[in-house]
């Protein structure tokens, strides 16, 4: 059935050639399509999909399937498979390895073995076809990510195998990629999975070993301007296709690595990641969903019931084979109904790597048009079921947690960052905050600077160059979708200015950089810090970050004898882990003078699940050269840091973060607790 319509109006004749209109039509396309499908409760990439559908040769034929769409469309499909690696959860895979290996095999390997042996018995496609297609469906995409988040249950053993368990079955429907395309065009022998061995072997070792340093090179000596990060990324992005194409293996794989390799180098919240996600969402994914659209054909769909039929047996097959195990990984790891059914909730999702691979499929010859359209199809009826399932489970699931009645401020912090005039490395702490934060939250970082009065000029005038300064400050966090406040203030005594905007904002913490020289050799970090910390019990940080705060690797944790009885430990306990796991670096704990395994129950008891080692040295003459011997130029130090006279205090302490300054991290944190709030510590402890 041919749908396409042939008129000229003023000069416009269809299908369009018209490049500036064509690229118009797409932008409002991106725009409406997913507006209007999220009004009917669908992901936004099921409108983009289907309007592509509708302009394209296979109904009304407005558009043409042009190379431009094709060579968009395939950067657009690189693009959203690296966003997949990008955002595999490592850090909960490290944690529980076996629990994400579980899932991951059994919910791949399930409807991978069912499916190859249906589809072929059913649907007669020969063996590639049929692998090929069990693969599509045996991957799974985190469409309902969203509402676990929403409801707060992301934590949860069997949420975080499932986020682990991707791991294993994109990494696994890729692999069938590479081997289907390879016997296709080569035929099947040994050394067809000999070669691809090989070339996995290469692409994962070059790209691993290579992308990580070269990129903590880069953005340890170009961070000054922001988007060269980004184009550094592309590059990446690019290059790791580019060597999986030379290597005879799919590019998308490439690109998939590359996001494992970056994984842990972009954070979460950060500026770079916002600018990745927004490109991506706003451009090169739609484009990819545009094509895939645009491939669909209406009259296939309506002219019989073949694309019908093979929608019914694949979503069949992979709703029963997800379920089975669903419930096989619930049943061997005494999972709760609830947990059980989060899992096939989460595990029902497709969308990226199912239409990556379907469209490189259909592109081979082994798909044809209606087993395309019947993915589609599967595409549609999975955004509908896995939503669903995943809102009442998770619903049900917060529901068996006990809730917390105490102030949830240290999970969305509101933070004073007060900055110098002539600060260094402000833009680093601007990144630090915005790895406390994390992802997500309202409450506002406020950057503000106290100067003291100038008499060359009025005031009015010395606070309006300040605020131009803040101002460009402002647009890194509008950049990371953080909230930004500033101020600029004038005030005879600039500790002063800070304690008193502290209150004034409400802050429940302050971070202040520090250039480590001192002002008076009886003070620990010069007047203007010494002073805040005497005149506020707020949790303060004093940082000197020698390097980009998301290049770091390990972070070393110094836990004076004592510390475990100040009545702000556990908050400390949380930022330093917090940080960890925002960052996705290694945690190691030194108690100097105490018992590590108490330290380690302790640690324990603190919310943030993130796996740290510790150890012991009995003599504060140790530490340094342990330090300065262990570290390299990656990691961060974080000192719990009593202020002079609080319990945990040692006169060690004061000289601590002169000596750090010298060592060659050059990257320190020193946690000063909050003072006399021993029920506001309460909330950081995990409820029993």
């Amino acid at each position: 059935m041919n749908w396409t319509v042939f008129f000229v109006v003023d000069g416009f004749g269809l299908p369009l050639d018209q490049p500036v209109l064509i690229f118009a039509l797409a932008m409002l396309i991106f725009l409406v399509g997913p507006l209007f499908v999220k009004k009917l409760g669908q992901p936004g990439i099921v409108g983009i999909v289907v309007f592509g559908a509708i302009i394209g040769p296979g109904a009304t034929g407005i558009v043409e399937h042009s190379d431009a769409i094709e060579l968009l469309g395939e950067v657009g499909l690189i693009y959203l498979l690296f966003t997949v690696g990008l955002e595999v959860d490592l850090r909960g895979f490290k944690e529980a390895p076996e629990n994400a290996a579980l899932f991951g095999l059994l919910s791949f390997f399930l409807p991978f073995t069912v499916g190859t042996l249906a589809t072929t018995a059913f649907l007669g496609l020969d063996i590639w076809a049929a692998l090929l297609l069990s693969a599509v469906f045996a991957s799974h995409t985190l469409l309902a990510y969203p509402i676990v988040n929403r409801f707060g249950v992301t934590k949860n053993r069997a949420v975080s195998a499932v986020f682990g368990g991707i791991l294993f079955t994109d990494t696994l429907a890729l692999v069938v990629l590479a081997i289907v395309t390879g016997a296709v065009q080569d035929g099947l022998s040994v050394l067809l999975f000999g070669d691809i061995a090989l070339s996995l072997a290469l692409l994962f070792a070059g790209v691993w070993f290579l992308v990580p340093p070269a990129s903590r090179w880069f953005f340890q000596n170009f961070s000054e301007e922001s988007y060269f990060e980004f184009l550094f990324v592309m590059v990446g992005i690019f290059t790791a296709a580019s060597l999986a194409e030379i290597l005879d293996l799919d590019p998308i794989l490439g690109a998939f690595v590359a996001g494992l390799a970056l994984n842990q180098l972009i954070p979460q919240g950060g500026t770079l990641m916002n600018r990745i996600e927004f490109v991506g969402n706003a451009f090169f994914i739609p484009f990819f969903l545009l094509h895939v659209g645009m491939l669909v054909d209406l009259g296939v769909i309506f002219a019989g019931p073949e694309t019908l039929q093979i929608a019914a047996l694949i979503t069949t097959i992979m709703l029963v084979t997800k379920g089975a195990a669903a419930w096989s990984v619930a049943e061997i790891q005494d999972y709760t109904k609830h947990e059980r059914d989060v899992i096939f909730g989460l595990s029902t999702g497709q969308a990226a790597a199912a239409l990556a691979i379907t469209l490189v499929g259909f592109d081979a010859g082994l798909f044809s048009e209606a087993i395309l359209n019947a993915v589609v199809l599967l595409l549609l009826i999975t955004a509908l079921i896995s939503p669903w399932m995943t809102e009442r489970a998770a619903n049900r699931l917060a529901l068996e947690r006990e809730v917390d009645d105490d102030s949830d401020d240290g999970r969305d912090p509101n933070i004073l960052l007060p900055l110098s005039h002539n600060a260094e490395l402000q833009r680093r702490l601007l990144e630090l905050s915005f790895v406390i934060k994390g992802d997500g939250g309202t409450n506002p970082v406020h950057v503000m600077t106290v100067v003291q009065p100038d008499t060359s000029q009025s005031p009015e005038n010395q606070i309006a160059n300040i605020q131009a300064e803040l101002d460009d400050l402002a647009a890194e966090g509008s950049a990371a979708e953080v909230p930004i406040e500033t101020e600029a203030r004038v005030n005879h005594n600039v500790a002063s200015g800070i304690v008193q905007g502290a209150v004034e904002v409400q802050a429940n913490q302050i971070i202040m950089g520090w250039d480590a020289t001192q002002s008076f050799s009886h003070r620990i970090f010069g007047s203007i810090i010494d002073q805040v910390l005497e005149r506020t019990k707020l949790p303060v940080l004093i940082s000197r970050l020698g390097h980009p705060i998301n290049t770091t690797r390990r972070i070393f944790v110094v836990v004076p004898i004592g510390a475990d009885h100040h009545e702000g430990f556990y908050e400390a306990v949380h930022l330093v882990k917090r940080i960890a796991a925002n960052l996705g670096a290694e945690l190691n704990v030194i108690v100097v003078e105490g018992a590590s395994h108490q330290f380690e129950q302790l640690f324990g008891l603190v919310e943030e699940d993130v796996t740290a080692e510790f150890e012991s040295i009995d003599d504060w003459g140790k530490l340094l050269p342990m330090l300065e011997a262990r570290t390299e130029d990656d990691d961060l130090i974080v000192a719990i840091s009593p202020r002079r006279g609080d319990v945990g205090w040692h006169n060690e302490l004061g000289d601590l973060p002169a000596r750090l300054a010298d060592m060659p991290p050059e990257s320190f944190i020193t946690i000063h607790p909050r003072q006399g709030e021993p029920e506001y510590d309460r909330q950081y402890l995990r409820l029993k």
